[in-house]
């Protein structure tokens, strides 16, 4: 049974850091692209940025373009979200999703996969930024 699980999430200060972790079961990891979400209430979900099955490309929405980071360690089956000088309006739901990497692309070049091409997705952590 294919799964995504994240974690991670919880109440941190605006200016600070946070790392989520998408952790990948029943599905061959270095096979999938895996693209990182959120929804905050009363909002559509949004992109917030990808990486390739390697690893070696990414992208990210304008919104966290050099706050966020994401990276991967396919020997662990993890994906990792990296999240720094958060804002308010950081705050939402995050999930992560799995795209089977012959039918996306991903590069630092052109925009992150749409929402529809990802075929799994995990149920989300919460990530609440407040002083």
């Amino acid at each position: 049974q294919s799964q995504l699980v994240e974690s991670g999430g919880g109440l941190v200060q605006p200016g600070g850091s946070l790392r989520l972790s998408c952790a990948v079961s029943g599905l061959t990891v270095n096979h999938y692209a895996i693209g990182w979400f959120r929804q905050a209430p009363g909002k559509e979900r949004e992109g917030v940025g990808c990486i390739s099955s390697s690893g070696g490309d990414t992208n990210y929405a304008d919104s966290v373009k050099g706050r966020f980071t994401v990276s991967r360690d396919n020997a662990k089956n993890t994906v990792y979200l990296h999240l720094s000088s958060v804002k308010p309006e950081d705050t939402a739901v995050y999930y992560c999703a799995a795209a089977y990497t012959l039918r996306v692309l991903v590069r630092s070049t052109i925009p992150c996969p749409s929402r529809q091409e990802y075929e799994y997705w995990g149920r989300g952590t919460q990530v609440t930024v407040s002083s």
